[in-house]
């Protein structure tokens, strides 16, 4: 009786276990490493730091107070909000937080109304020093991920890229105003690769998927180009390409980038979990380039963000998850970045762009 009960059991558990293993869904998946490895807690930054890619989040006299406080106690030095913005919804942004112009710094956006119009240029060029008069210190977030520039309030512009002839007069004038341009083109690789069982960034990449088939969108690589090509000919210009310029896949081709263009920086935000999965090759890549590389988070104003992002960069860390920021299956590693790299990419760099 009790070897039969036995066998019982054992294939009721059998039936649970292929019944979980066969209808577990790929959102649902949510490993934990049992590994022991060592947890490194990082309360603070090591060294002073700018954040170079934030947004206005906080929408209350309160919130915005609470989160200078979280900055502080990161040794966060300051943050870079970047509102897209133009007009009234700049100047209402730029009011809320410029009591704490020690800790924030405010970038307006470009005025794409009427784009496609007869004498914009100049329009656009007078709302930008309108801005700047009001207190900008830089543009961006400005953003394209192949239909043209998006990233914008009140409008946005349709087919019209970075490198545009008429946008050109707006770029050089960021040069004379000494105001530095954020610009984010296209995605991490693995939205443009298909959605099948072979993308190894399914979870997230599903998420935010570039639909190649759209008429008229520019691919990854004509982004890129894009950006090199505004770069190139605004060189008394100051560019920080968002999030790595997308190439966590390939970060040989940001390097060849930076190597062209000595007016060009890029941000580490928000593309942590693309990085640390191969902590070597970016440990590798962010000592070389760590003259041209700034900090940045573009995920929120939460301590355990920032402490995260600290973790990343500071500990030497195994195979851990943090599933309340990051999407992907894969586990992230430290970077274990010298003290050298950490200060460069910290602020040191960041001071440099923002000594106008």
């Amino acid at each position: 009786m009790k070897k039969r009960s036995l066998l019982l059991l054992l294939c009721f558990l059998g039936l649970n276990y292929t019944s979980a293993q066969e209808n577990l869904l790929l959102k649902d998946f949510r490993p934990v490493s049992i590994y022991n490895t060592p947890k490194t807690e990082v309360h603070k930054a090591k060294y002073p730091v700018i954040d170079f890619h934030s947004h206005p989040y906080a929408k209350s006299e309160k919130e915005i107070k609470d989160w200078v406080a979280t900055m502080r106690k990161q040794n966060i030095e300051k943050s870079i909000i970047l509102t897209y913005s133009t007009g009234e919804r700049f100047d209402s942004i730029y009011d809320m937080y410029a009591k704490y112009d020690d800790q924030i710094e405010v970038w307006c956006g470009f005025d794409y109304t009427g784009y496609n119009q007869k004498g914009w240029t100049k329009k656009a060029i007078k709302e930008l020093e309108r801005c700047f008069d009001k207190g900008a210190k830089g543009v961006g977030e400005l953003g394209d991920k192949g239909l043209g520039l998006f990233y914008s309030k009140p409008s946005e512009a349709p087919g019209l890229h970075i490198d545009d002839p008429r946008i050109q007069p707006l770029l050089k004038k960021c040069g004379e105003l000494g105001m530095p341009i954020s610009v984010h083109v296209a995605d991490p690789y693995w939205m443009y690769l298909p959605m099948n069982e072979k993308n190894d960034g399914l979870m997230n990449a599903y998420t935010w998927k570039i639909d190649t088939s759209k008429e008229g969108i520019l691919s990854h690589e004509d982004l890129l180009a894009t950006l090199s090509n505004a770069v190139k000919n605004n060189r008394e210009t100051t560019f920080i390409a968002c999030h790595l310029a997308n190439t966590s896949h390939d970060l040989s081709i940001l390097g060849k980038l930076l190597d062209e263009h000595p007016n060009l920086y890029a941000d580490i935000s928000a593309r942590y979990a693309e990085v640390a999965p191969v902590p070597r090759r970016t440990k590798a890549f962010f000592e070389k380039y760590k003259n041209r590389l700034v900090y940045g988070t573009d995920m929120g104003m939460d301590a355990t963000m920032y402490q995260t992002t600290f973790r990343i960069l500071e500990s030497a860390d195994e195979h851990f998850y943090t599933w309340d920021l990051f999407s992907y299956h894969w586990p992230l590693n430290g970077l274990n970045l010298n003290d050298e790299t950490l200060k460069k990419i910290y602020s040191e760099n960041g001071r440099k762009i923002l000594k106008r």
